[in-house]
């Protein structure tokens, strides 16, 4: 659900994270779910089905959107947009003027231009089972236009957790590999993205205390 507090915006929930104020209802779990899966698959799926034109760095026509949007779903409303936006925890979403573009996430093939990672080292978490392969081949992605890697070890263990009851995290160190012409770019305070990382960046992490 997402709702309006009248002095920190929106927020998903029941109550504002930061005065914990009921605030004005705005969109049902229901309806939120719906239209965030449209939005999530017109900014970084299949934009061209939608009749979206998008650049090569992911960006849309913000009005065009709200327009496709609404005539799908007579209920939307550009506010209803905003508020999906705003009130998202993960920052899946930018607005730039009169465009819009889904940060990471892309199965479109784009080229993003965010600056560059700064962190000496990165993390990526998969299952056990995953482990041998990748640090003999490397890491690739196979759906998704870019490789996402995680800031911490902390953020790379709960994403693999989603997907297998016995993570590993993988330490990449970014700085050599950075350092041999590798791009990585930093999406958020979680997310890094890059084409691919070679074995040779890769170790796994033991311990985390």
């Amino acid at each position: 659900m997402i709702r309006k507090c009248n002095e920190h915006g929106y927020f998903r929930g029941h109550e504002c994270p930061e005065c914990e104020s009921n605030g004005r209802y705005v969109l049902d779990d229901e309806r939120e779910e719906r239209l965030g899966r449209f939005i999530s698959g017109s900014l970084r799926h299949f934009p061209d089905d939608v009749g979206l034109k998008m650049d090569q760095h992911g960006w849309v026509d913000l009005n065009l959107l709200c327009n496709i949007m609404e005539s799908r779903y007579r209920w939307t409303t550009g506010e209803l947009l905003l508020a999906l936006i705003e009130s998202d925890i993960k920052i899946r979403y930018e607005v730039k003027g009169s465009y819009i573009r889904a940060r990471y996430g892309h199965s479109v093939n784009i080229d993003m231009d965010y600056p560059e990672n700064e962190l000496a080292y990165l993390y990526y978490g998969v299952s056990l089972e995953e482990v041998d392969m990748l640090l003999e081949n490397g890491i690739t992605s196979l759906r998704q236009r870019y490789v996402h890697l995680s800031t911490s070890y902390g953020k790379a263990n709960e994403a693999a957790s989603i997907h297998t009851d016995n993570p590993v995290v993988i330490e990449i160190d970014a700085e050599d590999a950075q350092q041999d012409g590798l791009l990585f770019m930093t999406v958020n305070n979680d997310i890094v993205l890059t084409d691919e990382v070679p074995p040779e960046y890769l170790s796994i992490v033991e311990t985390q205390e």
